[in-house]
């Protein structure tokens, strides 16, 4: 085979692990192709919902159609977790677990192309799967780089645990090769993980995420780091003041909330109450006003009656959230919550479009306080543009991707807000 196509699926650290396959593919000798030309077809799957499912198998199909001689690899997290299920879909050679995703190309080198399964058991594995991502993020404007994986709590909805196994984190000097290499060509990295607040944790105390963006500030150039989804407690004093404070780290703050709902969220094995988290988005917001505060929140969750829906509601109104990421829950095989009893779809489905018109009058109401106000940005090429604080800025001119300059805010689009005057950077 000379050629490759890979499609993630799921959350950052899906994207990132397929950055770091098309490395591996791409030091063995194997070029990047359209989906509808590439001998190799790589199917990176996330299994968070039963919709993620549905999508994979349906990229399968999807493939065989507008590819028939291409062979497939399914990899990730759906893999992991029904490899037997997966290799009896028409047209899938491969199938390789999160356990194997570093032998990828070690399985392609192999003379005959039968179908095989390669797969262990996730917690038995404790090293970090660290493939460099080189020159695989180039399609990427913002390319995401993962230094956590796995996850050790146990909420009774996830699956992720057990596809993904246990915290383990990317050594610092490895995080600093990859940021340095980086920054050659990306104004701006996104720092992602599964759950990235727990970075170093395993190896004791002494270890934190606020120590390793001191570390990457002091001894890296680059220009704008981002972090992805940070658990709430894990979003500490320091690690609020560091990303207040210091212009190289976006102002962008995304804690999962889940429920605003306490006995929910004891229902779901969280580890924090209302009280805790309003308190950390509070001193978040009081030292970055202007911020994008993001969380994610489940609707449906087994149980879930009409009070503790409109606990969660009144609650995410009464903070400052710009954005949310609304998901209606979805029973997972193998958690504790799929046992528990189930909340009718149709109730499911119109608390997730209450929340979801939430999140966009806040998001527009966060949007119009922006006008007349300089941005921060990083220019994506042609006319599009991403703040500081995840607003998406719409150009008045084509200008070339990778520019870091200051946006001053004329108006609202569609999506996100209008430059009206594109200026160096201004500190």
């Amino acid at each position: 085979m000379q050629s490759f196509h890979i499609l993630n699926f799921g959350c950052r650290a899906s994207q990132a692990d397929g950055a770091a396959i098309a490395s591996q593919l791409s030091n063995a000798g194997l070029a990047p192709a359209n989906g509808h030309e590439a001998e190799l077809v790589v199917l990176n799957s996330c299994t968070v919902t039963a919709n993620a499912d549905h999508d994979l198998e349906k990229a399968v199909r999807r493939t065989r159609r507008d590819n028939p001689s291409a062979r497939i690899l399914v990899t990730g997290c759906y893999a992991q977790r029904e490899p037997e299920k997966l290799a009896g879909l028409e047209g899938v050679t491969w199938v390789v677990g999160n356990s194997h995703k570093d032998r990828i190309t070690e399985l392609l080198a192999g003379d005959s192309y039968h179908q095989q399964i390669l797969i262990s058991d996730i917690f038995e594995r404790s090293e970090f799967f660290s493939a460099p991502i080189e020159d695989a993020s180039a399609e990427r404007a913002r390319p995401n780089l993962k230094i956590q994986d796995g996850c050790s709590n146990r909420c009774s909805f996830c699956i992720i645990p057990s596809v993904r196994g246990s915290s383990r984190s990317a050594q610092a000097d490895w995080v600093l090769t990859q940021i340095r290499q980086l920054a050659s060509r990306y104004r701006e990295v996104v720092l992602t993980g599964v759950n990235l607040g727990r970075w170093g944790r395993e190896w004791g105390r002494g270890r934190a995420l606020v120590d390793l963006l001191r570390k990457v500030l002091a001894e890296t150039d680059v220009s704008r780091l981002r972090l992805s989804s940070i658990e709430p407690m894990d979003w500490t004093d320091d690690l609020i003041e560091l990303v207040a404070t210091e212009p190289r780290i976006a102002k962008h703050l995304h804690a999962p909330l889940q429920s605003g709902s306490d006995t929910v969220l004891r229902r779901m094995f969280r580890k924090y109450r209302p009280r805790h988290y309003r308190d950390r988005m509070e001193k978040a917001f009081a030292a970055m006003p202007h911020a994008a505060f993001g969380a994610d929140v489940m609707t449906g969750f087994p149980g879930e009656t009409d009070e503790e829906f409109a606990e969660t509601y009144s609650f995410i109104e009464s903070l400052p959230f710009t954005y949310l990421h609304v998901f209606t829950y979805s029973e997972r095989p193998g958690t504790r919550a799929a046992s528990y009893e189930q909340v009718p779809w149709n109730i499911r489905k119109e608390r997730t479009r209450q929340l979801r018109a939430l999140s966009d009058s806040k998001n527009l109401d966060f949007r119009r306080r922006l006008i007349g106000q300089n941005v921060d940005v990083v220019t994506l090429g042609g006319k599009e543009a991403m703040a500081s604080n995840y607003v998406t800025v719409h150009l008045t001119e084509e200008t070339p991707a990778q520019q870091l300059r200051t946006a001053v805010v004329g108006g609202l689009s569609d999506s996100g807000v209008q430059e009206k005057a594109l200026l160096p950077i201004l500190r």
